[in-house]
């Protein structure tokens, strides 16, 4: 994975300090292009798989990132933390679309503990039965690089 610090002035992120930033609870925003070529933005869930260096994304089958991202299927994202010290990830990814149920029962639930520390939660529960249906899919987001700033340090 290629990491390169955001700008010149600011100190990025470590590999290491990287993949902690990315077990916390913030939003990932994602950029979609439309049928009009112009950009959706959406703030989502998403789990870190370190082990794959992938981003995942659990949404509806049906919604409008995924219709986005069967047309065109790159993105550009973002993670920061609006409290200061502002630090953040971002960076532009090609995408797969993941429609086994198998996967987006075990992703979802992956990102439901994140968020909610629980599967017995309303929402994980939701989550988990859209899933089983087939009505979900998930996002997989292969990262070209990060971009990455730190103003902690």
């Amino acid at each position: 994975m290629k990491i390169i610090s955001a700008t010149t002035e600011t100190p990025g992120m470590t590999k290491k300090e990287i993949n902690r930033f990315l077990e916390s609870k913030l939003m990932l925003q994602i950029s979609t292009i439309d049928e009009k070529g112009e950009p959706n933005i959406q703030p989502v869930w998403f789990y870190y798989d370190k082990n794959r260096e992938k981003l995942l994304v659990t949404t509806a089958k049906i919604s409008k990132k995924t219709k986005n991202l069967r047309n065109k299927p790159i993105l550009y994202f973002s993670i920061d933390d609006e409290n200061f010290p502002y630090k953040g990830v971002k960076g532009k990814g090609s995408v797969t679309i993941v429609e086994d149920p198998n996967r987006t029962v075990s992703d979802g639930e992956k990102i439901s503990m994140k968020y909610l520390g629980t599967l017995d939660h309303p929402i994980a529960k939701m989550i988990t039965e859209h899933s089983k249906k087939g009505d979900n899919v998930v996002i997989e987001i292969n990262p070209k690089f990060f971009s990455t700033w730190d103003y902690g340090k």
